[in-house]
């Protein structure tokens, strides 16, 4: 063990090398960025590869930064070997980056080509790299049988995530591989047992009829339910919280007490369910540019345009859809408001709803290759009327809804991340199964070193991936961590790819078969990097520009 802790004290201090790299690449980036002291919009165009490395290397070192610094001395024996093994991973992707960075922006490489030559490095890659360290790493893995990635947790929230994961268990799981195989709604079967345990009133503070506490987030409770619903499906349970989050939480920021008071219970209690329309068929993640029209009418708006990608529109009976409200385009994402539109439940892949004064809403279900039982919709909204009352902070919410919106989405991006350990969770032990049980060339599957290997770096990249989710969580719920929320999903939910591609792998032909789980557990996890902001736009919109102000900030003006 001693040595192991030796190697983890080499592994902190040169990450402590690679991070001071880092930041002279970000500094210098920032300088090619700005002008007169600024971020300038064409030249952050001009490099955006260089930014979209940087915003990687920055997860990366936070990942490994926070695993270290959880494990210290401590922590169990497997947790050590595969913090290891991540930190030598994570160091490998960095060096590479940052080298590339150097030459890109004209920095002296010698730092790095030191660091890349030193002992330390040697020694740390034979103690978390080599194929002896890798083999140790699985076999602790299987003898752990997958028990890895241990987070600090209090007694509530143990016990509560012990019981979300027995229901998921037995109400979500057995239920799952139909709802994938034969497209289907997620079932009130499913639905009723969790409405019962409060899951859609984990983000509403108990005055309101929600489970949260009054006084602060509660965003640990968040994660940890989400991660034990997501072990069991992605697309029948692990996405179910987030939309009633975004829209209680866009509720909390700017709707009226009268608003609050009658919408949060209701939502709480999971009647009505809930979806959220923002994207646009044009427009993506550039919320600025949506085009989506509300004109005043006497007592209300009228709505009209197309959204997309609206998830579990048609089952909800509640929609909250982001509206420009305001004709002048200049104004971007000033000019956006909140509207809540009611609509009747729908079980099916289409619907056509008609009001009374001739507004109408239709949805059609998008085909996809995974995450299926909350469905995607495209919307098309005709002359659709929607009162004053239904505005979220009425007249004095005019204009504001993207800072509405954006209240919800550090909380999204939060279960994102956390879904995306919940299906890493699910691939591992999937792997772990089949590759105890099948033999190839007359011994088990296991017993192979590139096996065990896999298994190590699946396991590791989960570990880190969970530890940095949890310590995240805690500084949300301390009232910070909004570029960390888009850190931790941009890692993540790449993650979960990688994770789920290896466990796929490993099944060999079972794996590509639809009977086999892990074949859902691998077009599922494809979807995480896309939605709650696509993996390019957090880079480089987020992350990366986040850092680049930092350097700004701090750093000598660019004249």
């Amino acid at each position: 063990m001693s040595a192991r802790v030796d190697a983890l004290v080499i592994g902190a201090a040169l990450l402590r090398r690679v991070r001071s790299t880092f930041e002279q690449a970000t500094a210098a980036l920032a300088r090619a960025c700005a002008r007169n002291g600024q971020l300038d919009a064409a030249r952050l165009d001009q490099h955006q590869v260089a930014s979209y490395e940087l915003a990687w290397v920055s997860a990366d070192l936070l990942a490994a930064d926070t695993q270290l610094a959880t494990l210290g001395g401590a922590g169990t024996e497997v947790d050590r070997r595969l913090a290891l093994v991540f930190a030598v991973d994570a160091i490998t992707a960095s060096l590479a980056r940052l080298e590339m960075l150097q030459l890109e922006l004209g920095l002296a490489p010698a730092p790095l080509q030191a660091l890349a030559a030193s002992a330390d490095w040697a020694a740390l890659r034979v103690a978390g790299g080599s194929a002896l360290a890798l083999a140790d790493a699985g076999q602790a893995v299987i003898d752990a049988q997958g028990d890895i990635g241990a987070v600090s947790l209090s007694e509530a929230l143990t016990l509560a995530q012990a019981s979300f994961r027995r229901v998921a268990a037995e109400v979500v799981a057995p239920a799952a591989e139909a709802i994938h195989r034969q497209d289907l709604t997620v079932p009130e079967s499913l639905l009723q047992p969790l409405r019962e345990m409060g899951v859609f009133g984990l983000s509403i503070p108990e005055r309101y009829g929600g489970i949260a506490p009054d006084d602060h987030d509660d965003t640990l409770m968040m994660v940890a339910v989400t991660e034990a619903l997501s072990e069991a499906s992605l697309g029948a349970a692990g996405s179910l919280i987030t939309r009633p989050e975004i829209l209680s939480r866009a509720l909390l920021a700017g709707g009226t007490e009268a608003q609050k008071q009658h919408w949060l219970p209701l939502i709480a209690a999971g009647d009505p369910l809930c979806a959220i329309a923002i994207t646009e068929p044009d427009h993506g993640s550039d919320v600025a540019g949506l085009t989506f029209k509300g004109t005043r009418v006497a007592g209300g708006w009228r709505l009209d345009g197309a959204k997309t990608w609206c998830t579990f529109a048609g089952k909800a009976g509640l929609l909250m859809v982001v509206t420009r409200t305001d004709p002048d385009r200049s104004l971007g994402h000033k000019g956006l408001s909140l509207m809540l539109v009611e609509k009747p439940a729908s079980e099916g892949h289409a619907f056509d709803h008609h009001q009374p004064g001739g507004g109408r809403l239709q949805g059609r279900a998008i085909p996809t290759i995974g995450y299926r039982g909350m469905h995607s919709f495209d919307l098309s909204f005709e002359n659709f009327f929607v009162p004053d009352s239904h505005v979220i902070g009425e007249a004095g919410g005019l204009g504001r809804g993207f800072y509405f919106t954006m209240t919800g989405m550090m909380g999204g991006r939060m279960q994102t991340a956390e879904r995306s350990c919940g299906v890493m969770w699910a691939a591992l032990r999937a792997a772990l199964a089949y590759t105890a049980d099948r033999r190839v060339f007359g011994k088990p599957l296991q017993a192979y070193p590139l096996t065990l290997a896999k298994l190590a770096r699946m396991a590791a990249r989960l570990a880190a991936c969970r530890q940095l989710t949890y310590a995240i969580a805690r500084v949300m719920d301390a009232g910070g961590g909004r570029v960390e929320a888009s850190l931790v999903k941009l890692l993540a939910c790449r993650s979960a790819e990688l994770v789920t591609r290896e466990a796929l792998q490993l099944h060999g032909g079972m794996g590509y078969a639809e009977e086999t789980p892990v074949s859902r557990y691998f077009v599922d996890a494809r979807v995480l990097s896309i939605f709650e902001g696509a993996e390019e736009t957090l880079a480089l919109k987020v992350i990366a520009r986040g850092l680049l102000e930092d350097a700004l900030a701090t750093g000598p003006r660019d004249r």
